[in-house]
């Protein structure tokens, strides 16, 4: 198995750090006390040129001058000092670091070349570093931390992967609030050396980890991280938050880390070939991301609510059904069960009303239990599980009745099992989402919190996580995916490109480019081209009516917009007469096309499209008349499995469309994905092909039929 240059970072036995002293305002004295007071039991080697000690450790002058080879380096130094440092260091022997200085590529071109030497300096030493440009990383499993503010937390499953190192120290804080604890995370900077492919693939090897997540602004090598991520999704969930698909994002993110942002059609595209969720925001990269790390399985749609207000019950059970999740009712006999646990008026059908009962117990662990014993459900999401916030919340008031009774007295009167609450969702194998207006200072919260169970502050936030767990369902169940087997280049499909090139146009009129899709069996109309009435007319007998006409001319294109096409001809004479009109029309003697006439109502799009980082993609949707007004289309990298292909068809918004629709009949399904993979094929073999466009592709009788094509190469 290939070892990860980040196992040593993550797990060095010693580490050097340059850049911090004793003057607590600098960030390198910052990332030095975070290493040297959250725990950490390796040596820790503070280099200063002047200061004898630092933070209470003996200080060294230079790297020379350290008792031993350190597994790490740490530099957080002025921006033009760095490459000597890091070399220094190579020559010591130290083959792993981080470097938090900015000021590289980011800046512009001093700063590219900077970047450069770090990179050619780190080769020279067989080296690898993360950053520049990044905050660092943390470890929980052994109290690592390289980051400026302190860890707060213990051990957790949460791995995190960030281009921006606020997410991984900033909110460190409000993560401990959350109750959210990551096992690993990493800051990646501008990726110089160690990119967030490596970073994902260690993650995805590291047992501690259960759940990933990433904050992404750009990636560079995208071939690489679908293989990654496609290996790592089936058995260990991944979401991301993607920011770089906006002009504004893709500007921040550039001058951020020089990342390179792309749009976000293929950003989607992409996540969802590889089985990663995509999210909008970093609180559901952690709420979401934590809900995955640490919750039992779903298993399956039917969710239980229990609530204390009917408000709250009906927004999470609005937004579950808008999930994809199901409430169901629940039978006469489990009510019956449920009903001597609630006021008399409270519904128990689902969601389970208690109405602000103070029976907290039975809304936190009885009648969930009796639920999931019962296997009504698959999930269960409790909203407001509460004792000691509410006391605290009410004291004010209770102090003006009751004297001079204390907080203290009143809390200690109060007797609560809120760790039977917090075990219950481990005892019964199902997973619970918790909703409470209440943070830390409530004791049901705190429980939930300290047994990793999630806590949402909405109802409705409860409920998309939830909803998250039932898409990472979707991802377990796809198949798995194999490389398909390459068909052979195509004579025929080389020849007419080849012989295109040589007129110096890059385009394929419409007869070329069908005759190349036919070539690697993509079905296409029957069709002739004529150059004159005589070869028009034999043409137009031998196909049989009705027949179109359209103009034939690479360099025309648009054609139904400048009146170059013809339809529903029925006869000899009417052919003619479109024939000489098109020509008229065009007002040269270009070529025309005959093609029998597809009847369909049904009319669909697909193709090819470059991306310069991303490479051929693969696009289907919606067609005809309706693709840019609905621009209802999804996307996929070449090349494709089948079943990716059909995953792209049922995405798009009008997917019903390719079932039983209004007396037509279900698409041949497989049809349809073997063109889109071949197209991928196309795509591959042909790498001159800049695109390829068909629109429409209509639906005959049940399969796919190309009627019009667009091929464009360099």
């Amino acid at each position: 198995m290939h070892v990860s240059p980040l196992e040593a970072i993550l797990a060095p036995r010693s580490i050097a750090t340059v850049g911090a002293g004793n003057n607590l305002t600098k960030m390198g004295t910052m990332h030095a006390l975070s290493i040297l007071k959250d725990g950490y039991k390796g040596r820790v080697y503070p280099i200063h040129l002047s200061e004898k000690t630092v933070l209470g450790e003996k200080a060294y002058k230079s790297v020379q001058d350290l008792p031993e080879t350190p597994d790490l380096a740490v530099l957080i130094v002025p921006v033009d000092n760095v490459p000597e440092l890091l070399d220094e260091f190579g020559k010591r022997g130290t083959r792993h670091a981080i470097i938090i200085t900015a000021g590289f590529k980011e800046t512009g071109d001093h700063g590219k070349e900077l970047e450069q030497s770090l990179v050619e300096i780190a080769k020279n030493h067989n080296m690898r570093f993360l950053g520049p440009n990044c905050i660092g990383i943390i470890n929980t499993e052994i109290s690592l931390n390289t980051t400026v503010n302190p860890m707060l937390m213990g051990p957790g499953k949460l791995g995190f992967i960030s281009q921006s190192g606020t997410y991984i120290t900033q909110t460190l804080s409000y993560l401990r609030k959350k109750g959210i604890r990551f096992s690993k995370a990493i800051s990646v900077g501008n990726e110089a050396n160690i990119d967030v492919v490596d970073a994902l693939r260690y993650l995805g090897q590291d047992e501690q980890t259960r759940a990933i997540s990433m904050y992404l602004e750009g990636i560079r090598n995208i071939p690489a991280f679908l293989e990654a991520a496609r290996k790592i999704t089936p058995d260990k969930p991944i979401i991301a938050q993607y920011v770089g698909g906006s002009e504004a994002g893709a500007r921040s993110g550039l001058s951020h880390t020089g990342a390179l942002a792309g749009p976000n059609h293929l950003y989607d595209g992409l996540f969802k070939q590889a089985g990663i969720i995509r999210v909008d925001s970093v609180e559901e990269l952690y709420g979401f991301g934590w809900s995955l790390a640490t919750q039992p399985r779903l298993t399956g749609k039917r969710i239980g609510i229990v609530t204390n207000s009917g408000g709250p019950g009906s927004a999470i059970a609005n937004t579950c059904e808008i999930e994809g999740l199901e409430v169901p009712a629940f039978d006469e006999e489990l009510q019956k069960k449920i009903k001597p646990l609630l006021p008399a008026h409270a519904p128990s059908g689902n969601p389970v009303d208690l109405t602000f009962s103070t029976n907290f117990r039975a809304l936190s662990e009885k009648i969930p239990k009796i639920i999931a014993e019962n296997k009504a459900v698959d999930g269960m999401i409790i909203h407001g599980a509460m004792l000691t916030g509410l006391i605290k919340a009410k004291f004010s008031h209770i102090k003006e009745v009751m004297g001079e009774i204390t907080l203290d007295q009143i809390l200690s009167s109060m007797q609560s099992d809120t760790h039977s609450a917090a075990r219950l969702p481990y005892q019964v194998h199902m997973p619970f989402i918790i909703s409470s207006f209440y943070d830390q200072e409530d004791n049901y919260t705190e429980a939930y919190q300290k047994n990793d169970i999630p806590v949402f502050d909405s109802p409705e936030k409860a409920a998309r996580a939830m909803g998250v767990l039932l898409r990472y369902k979707g991802v377990t169940e796809r198949k798995p995916f194999s490389l398909p087997d390459m068909p052979h280049v195509s004579a025929t499909a080389s020849e007419i490109l080849s012989k295109a090139r040589r007129t110096g146009i890059n385009t394929l009129d419409e007869y070329s480019a069908k005759k190349l899709l036919q070539a690697y069996g993509i079905p296409v109309t029957i069709e002739k081209k004529a150059e004159n009435e005589f070869e028009f007319t034999e043409a137009v007998k031998s196909i049989g009516f009705p027949v179109a006409v359209k103009a034939c001319d690479p360099n025309t294109l648009h054609k139904t917009e400048k009146g170059l096409v013809r339809l529903n001809l029925a006869s000899v004479e009417e052919a003619l007469q479109a024939f000489k009109e098109i020509r008229q029309a065009a007002g040269k003697r270009i070529p025309v096309l005959i093609s029998e006439m597809i009847t369909g109502k049904r009319e669909f799009l697909a193709g090819i499209t470059r991306d310069k980082n991303f490479g051929p993609c693969v696009v289907f949707g919606l067609g005809g008349i309706l693709t840019e007004a609905l621009h209802d289309t999804s996307y996929r990298l070449a090349p494709l499995s089948l079943p990716d292909a059909e995953e792209m068809i049922r995405e798009i918004r009008s997917s019903s469309l390719l079932e039983n629709f209004r007396g037509m009949p279900k698409v041949d399904m497989k049809a349809m994905a073997a063109l889109l993979q071949t197209l991928g094929f196309i795509s591959i073999l042909h790498p001159e092909i800049r695109e390829i466009d068909l629109n429409p592709v209509i639906i005959k009788g049940t399969e796919p039929v190309v009627v019009d094509a667009l091929v464009a190469f360099e």
